[in-house]
């Protein structure tokens, strides 16, 4: 049974893309808050390009860190087909963000299978919280494509309206300090979004 102060994430994507430091990031954040913070990561081949999900619940006490199937309150996709395959997760009114990016299976990459197509129209015709743009394109602008994760993340922290919290002194302790100055900036352009 969900607490009526728990919220929850899932930030999906594929081997690669740094769901699983947009996860630590925000799980450290709201950690600092004050909130009790249950985190869940799941590979599935993600060093091979399989699929990555991230579950983060916070509120006052959560029990579990799992996001139960039509529950989650945004649901992050870092890629555009693993937003259709986790849809079932997020909740009616839920909020979708999604990187308007492809990644290619290895069906699709040897000819043996096609990208589907119409799959940012299927989204949006199935969700009206919806914010889709190229987060990967937004990050090769401020030099280097590896940032799109920390675009995402600052979408996500907009979208939970948790702009609160001391998210530069979090990304100062957990990025590189080599890559502190572009995830900065790519954090703010997120929350541009």
């Amino acid at each position: 049974m969900k607490n009526n102060d728990t919220r929850s994430v899932l930030l999906v994507g594929v081997g690669g893309q740094g769901t699983i430091l947009a996860s630590k990031l925000l799980s450290e954040g709201l950690v600092r808050k004050g909130y009790d913070v249950k985190m869940s990561e799941i590979h599935g081949m993600s060093q091979r390009g399989g699929s990555v999900t991230t579950h983060v619940r916070f509120g006052s006490s959560v029990s579990s860190p799992i996001v139960p199937e039509g529950e989650a309150d945004v649901l992050v996709a870092f890629e555009k087909v693993e937003a259709v395959r986790w849809l079932n997760y997020l909740r009616k009114g839920g909020t979708l963000v999604v990187n308007d990016f492809e990644i290619y299976s290895l069906p699709v990459l040897i000819g043996a299978a096609e990208y589907p197509a119409g799959v940012t129209e299927k989204l949006k015709a199935e969700v009206e919280n919806i914010k889709i743009f190229n987060a990967a394109e937004i990050a090769t602008k401020l030099g280097n494509i590896k940032a799109q994760n920390v675009v995402l993340f600052g979408a996500l922290v907009k979208a939970m309206k948790l702009e609160g919290i001391d998210w530069k002194e979090v990304l100062t302790e957990l990025v590189p300090p080599k890559l502190l100055d572009l995830n900065l900036a790519a954090f703010e352009a997120g929350l541009k979004q």
